[in-house]
């Protein structure tokens, strides 16, 4: 028996022992940086699961994958985005070389046939401790159309075929059941039988159509009419029910790993009394802020001890961490104006208002076409700045006065800067749009501002934001004219002392090349901020996958000072 076998069996028959809990596939821990973090920042954590790899790279569905129709209820779609196996197995292989991990690492893995699960499980041997076989997978071959997991011969025959291949590994198999059965111990046992050396479960509930109370019609935008797994607080009961069925079909000595729908110490308890050796957290995670993750994770799990013990825990519940309020709700707007700027630019302004700080973005969603998240250029009236890029950007720029556009939002914390006297301001492109409300900020801490922005395209010789920012300082719009870098150039010609503070936004390579110039020229790491705006599919902290290093955006905000980046995420920054 292996080691993580050991550990796991039989564990829930001993209250005495320390509670073990996991992170859940897909949720939280979904890139390298982010294990680490879960790892070395988050002690109450033991098991930390990847996201579901496969072999080859898969987009995943177009946005909105993630929703939350009720408080701590959601839906997904995400579709097994993932990075395919080279590069998953690049990152975990780095990590593995880099850091040495106190916690036991489930490396999660999805395919549609035995021959690319046994694929997979013979690459990721080398960096798991264990390896989670997602069968809620559709089954392609030979006609079938369900998921492995709903069918008990189709299991079997899978978990014995991929077994049998890798023998040579010194992973222990678990399977991840679905719920979306009639008799979901038959299949945790016929699945034992075969090999399968541990299980998980739940999976998502469903797939089921998700309503947007305001707007009456589907969120998830996927080719199955809007349907998606369904998470949180809504599957607590059928997980722990569940738990209990598959506890009795293949008796006390199977490792399990229970899941679905815990927020709270004593839910976690009840899954172990329900017979599972260690407890996954995943939705939870979602209505938590980042920075209260290791606090929270850690009263679950000294709560639940406690409990199992027969002891009054006497810390700060795990309750008391929770966001009490529905954090991906949308609000209906009207179009007010759309202007054009340059060739493939717009300003959309709505009715309504947002009171949005430097750092903070919202999203942008129209039902059955898409969604993304956007920087806030005015507060009042509420205004946003489009580059027609893509079909949703085109839909956005498309849009007329009168037509409705919902917002979600906002998300990311208020920019906790180091005033100084003196500031400078660089931006380029639509990233612009961050800087009036960073300007607000700055003028009412006394700060005398040097605005430069760089553009391709100049409308009517003006930037974008121009009348606007030039009110908080000196501005200086430099127009590429197909030139580009032009205002990096410029850089070279600041009068600057070595105290001011600078901000940039932009592209990355952008604000790289912009911070080492300015680096060079005396100012100081502690007084750089770069605007990382990373792609978010939800913001809430569920996807993981704004990670900016090992902070997201969605929770911390989008500004990131240098010597944060330069310490945790050096690959962002690693343009000359």
């Amino acid at each position: 028996m292996s080691d993580v076998l050991r550990l796991l069996s039989g564990r829930h028959l001993d209250p005495s022992q320390e509670l073990l809990l996991s992170t859940v596939s897909g949720v939280a821990s979904t890139k390298p940086a982010l294990i680490k973090f879960f790892d070395r920042e988050v002690p109450a954590v033991s098991i930390i699961t990847t996201k579901s790899f496969q072999v080859t790279v898969n987009p995943g569905n177009r946005e909105p994958v993630i929703c939350e129709t009720e408080t701590g209820v959601f839906g997904n779609s995400v579709g097994l985005r993932n990075p395919g196996m080279e590069q998953a197995l690049s990152e975990l292989q780095r990590l593995r070389a880099t850091y040495s991990f106190l916690s036991l690492l489930n490396v999660s893995l999805s395919a549609n046939t035995i021959e690319d699960f046994i694929t997979l499980v013979k690459a990721f041997d080398e960096v798991a401790d264990l390896v989670e076989l997602n069968f809620s997978c559709p089954h392609v071959s030979s006609g079938y159309g369900a998921a492995i997991g709903c069918d008990p011969t189709i299991a079997a025959s899978y978990v014995q075929a991929i077994k049998e291949a890798t023998r040579e590994c010194k992973a222990p198999l678990f399977i991840k059941l679905t719920p979306n059965v009639e008799d979901i111990g038959l299949i945790a046992r016929r699945a034992v039988e075969a090999g399968a050396d541990g299980l998980v479960a739940i999976n998502t509930v469903g797939p089921i159509v998700h309503i947007d109370p305001v707007s009456g019609t589907p969120i998830l935008q996927n080719n199955l009419g809007g349907k998606g797994g369904l998470s949180g607080r809504a599957v607590y009961r059928e997980a722990l029910q569940a738990i209990k069925a598959i506890r009795e079909a293949v008796g006390p000595d199977v490792p399990l790993i229970g899941m679905g729908g815990v927020f709270t110490a004593e839910e976690a308890a009840e899954m172990i009394e329900a017979g599972s050796d260690a407890v996954g957290i995943g939705s939870a995670l979602g209505c938590v802020d980042q920075r209260n993750w290791p606090a929270y994770l850690s009263a679950i799990k000294a709560g639940a001890e406690a409990r199992a013990r027969g002891k009054v825990y006497e810390g700060r519940a795990a309750s008391s961490f929770l966001i009490d309020e529905r954090q991906m709700a949308y609000e209906r707007h009207i179009v007010q104006d759309v202007q054009q700027y340059g060739a493939s630019t717009a300003i959309i302004t709505l009715d309504g208002k947002l009171d949005c700080k430097a750092g903070q973005f919202a999203f942008l969603w129209l039902p059955q076409v898409g969604e993304k998240p956007f920087s806030v250029a005015h507060n009042e009236p509420l205004t946003f700045i489009v580059k027609e890029r893509g079909p949703f950007s085109q839909a956005l720029c498309a849009l007329k006065v009168g037509d409705e556009l919902f917002v979600r939002g906002l998300y990311g914390a208020e920019l906790e800067n180091r005033r100084t006297d003196r500031a400078i301001l660089i931006g380029g492109g639509t990233g612009v749009a961050v800087l009036p409300s960073l300007a607000r900020k700055l003028k009412e801490q006394g700060t005398e501002m040097t605005i430069l922005i760089g553009t391709s395209e100049a409308a009517e010789g003006k930037a974008l934001l121009e009348d606007e920012l030039s009110r908080y300082g000196s501005f200086c719009c430099i127009a590429d004219d197909g030139r580009p870098g032009r205002v990096l150039d410029r850089l070279d010609d600041l009068s600057l002392s070595g105290d001011e503070a600078a901000y940039l936004v932009g592209p990355e390579i952008f604000m790289a090349i912009a911070a080492r110039k300015l680096l060079a020229r005396g100012i100081k790491k502690e007084h750089l901020s770069l605007s990382m705006e990373r792609m978010t599919l939800c913001g809430i902290g569920m996807c993981g996958e704004c990670a900016c290093g090992d902070r997201l955006t969605c929770r911390w905000g989008t500004f990131m000072d240098w010597e944060y980046l330069e310490r945790e995420a050096p690959s962002l920054i690693a343009y000359d």
